[in-house]
């Protein structure tokens, strides 16, 4: 008995250590670039560099469209709003977090009506921690009578 207590502590000596060194070389790692600070006060950054990812998820352009698959024709900020509480439902469902959105893309027809909404979207990303990169463009059109759409990557 004594001999099998020495050869387990023995074992577990010598495996601790490479068992930690394990587990900290899967941990992700999210490394933030940017070589200016004026994007911060549009709530984004340059770059995101992730390591070690676990697993990413690739989400749709979500958009004020009801759980009856109805197009909002409401105005731009109830639409953002909707389209927020849409991406997050998606993040959630698949067991992901916000913080965890390295990339947003954010689609509009109509940047102007946009930009006056545009703290909700910023409050939103603050709440949840978020340090994205990001590209806002104007289109023609969206689907139906939509007027904002947000697309995002993120990881675990």
């Amino acid at each position: 008995m004594k001999k099998a207590a020495t050869l387990l502590a023995l074992l577990l000596i010598t495996t601790a250590p490479v068992l930690a060194q394990t587990k900290n070389i899967n941990k992700m790692e999210k490394r933030i670039i940017n070589p200016w600070q004026w994007q911060n006060k549009r709530s984004y950054v340059q770059a995101v560099e992730v390591k070690n990812v676990g697993s990413t998820l690739y989400i749709s352009g979500q958009t004020a469209i009801n759980a009856d698959g109805k197009s909002s024709d409401e105005d731009m900020k109830s639409q953002l709003i909707q389209a927020l509480q849409n991406l997050e439902h998606v993040i959630s469902q698949a067991g992901y977090e916000p913080k965890g959105i390295v990339r947003l893309n954010i689609y509009t027809t109509n940047t102007a009506e946009l930009w006056p909404h545009f703290p909700i979207l910023q409050d939103w990303i603050s709440k949840h921690g978020i340090k994205q990169a990001l590209t806002l463009l104007e289109v023609k059109s969206l689907f139906e009578t939509l007027k904002v759409e947000l697309e995002a990557t993120v990881v675990k």
